[in-house]
């Protein structure tokens, strides 16, 4: 398994020479069936191209069951969690996204990394900072990504 690259810094104020770098790549984690099952569950998305594995085997223009394309979505949260750390925010909210693209689907038991560009960073009129990151959400063995993604948090100290 890759080692995970990640950015530390002390405060909001040492974000701006990191705008257009690398800030981290997390670790590779798995999507296993289980967690295809059980996200199915959460949001109520039984379609079988997820969860009937025997069909989606015999049916399936992707060979087997793949993720679901928001699950893969939310999994940049730990990944981000992983890869990015501010020690002076108190606290950090998901603001939004300006635009998402699932490129490629994830099948059942295969892995993805977060590769995170710090595309921007505003101060807020009210303090704290709002960061803007590009996100490449890796699929292990393919030379398409799964989602690109442009993500928005906002940070408080």
């Amino acid at each position: 398994m890759t080692a995970a690259t990640t950015t530390h810094v002390a405060t909001l104020a040492d974000l701006d020479p990191l705008v257009g770098q690398v800030v981290g790549v997390s670790s590779w984690l798995p999507i296993e069936q289980d967690r295809i099952n059980t996200f199915a569950d959460a949001t109520g998305d039984h379609q079988w191209i997820h969860v009937d594995t025997e069909r989606a085997k015999k049916e399936s223009p992707f060979g087997g069951p793949v993720a679901h394309g928001y699950l893969t979505l939310s999994l940049i949260i730990p990944m981000w969690a992983e890869i990015f750390t501010v020690d002076s925010v108190t606290t950090g909210i998901n603001y939004g996204l300006n635009k998402v693209r699932f490129t490629s689907p994830v099948p059942a038991a295969g892995r993805v990394r977060l590769n995170a560009t710090l595309k921007s960073v505003e101060q807020l009129p009210k303090g704290g900072v709002q960061v803007t990151v590009e996100g490449v959400i890796e699929l292990e063995n393919s030379d398409r990504p799964a989602v690109v993604v442009e993500a928005i948090y906002r940070y408080f100290e």
